[in-house]
């Protein structure tokens, strides 16, 4: 008899990619292909009566759209289309105090998928400093947009989708 749970598995075959590595996990592949995306935009789809959004990523060939809450959508669309809310928003916030710690965000990479979920990493520089920080895909795409950085996806997520 084991302590974990019913249905939960002893081993899953690949860690997420924040978890830290300390030498205990065996090498996970290959060293990832980044590419350079843009955003296209916020869309909806409706399906059995539930509104999903999404944010469509492309590389002019393939286009990768990830699944959103409404809010980042919202801080998403609001922005790339010119609007302004009254009061800053949570993405304005991050977005300000960077600003005013005289940092920038450099990139975001979304590198990794796993057990249905996308994984981000925002790139911040401060000085000649430079920190990674996990995020939601959402919110990195938020603050890139911001920030005018670059969004770079791993080039075999981008296989995964059918060309368009």
């Amino acid at each position: 008899m084991t302590d974990e749970p019913e249905g939960v598995p002893d081993r899953y075959e690949e860690p997420p990619a924040f978890f830290p590595d300390d030498g205990a996990l065996p090498e996970l592949g290959e060293e990832k292909i980044l590419l350079e995306v843009s955003v296209e935009g916020i869309f909806k789809s409706a399906s059995a009566g539930q509104i999903s959004h999404y944010v469509m990523l492309s590389d002019d060939a393939r286009k990768l759209p990830i699944l959103i809450g409404p809010g980042e959508a919202a801080s998403i669309g609001t922005f790339i289309s010119g609007g302004r809310h009254d009061r800053p928003g949570t993405h304005d916030l991050v977005r300000i105090m960077l600003e005013r710690l005289e940092a920038d965000i450099d990139r975001v990479v979304i590198d990794d998928y796993w057990n249905g979920v996308y994984y981000a990493k925002i790139f911040v520089g401060k000085g000649e400093d430079e920190f990674e920080i996990d995020a939601r895909p959402s919110d990195a795409i938020a603050l890139a947009v911001r920030f005018d950085a670059p969004v770079f996806v791993a080039e075999n997520l981008l296989d995964m989708v059918p060309e368009v």
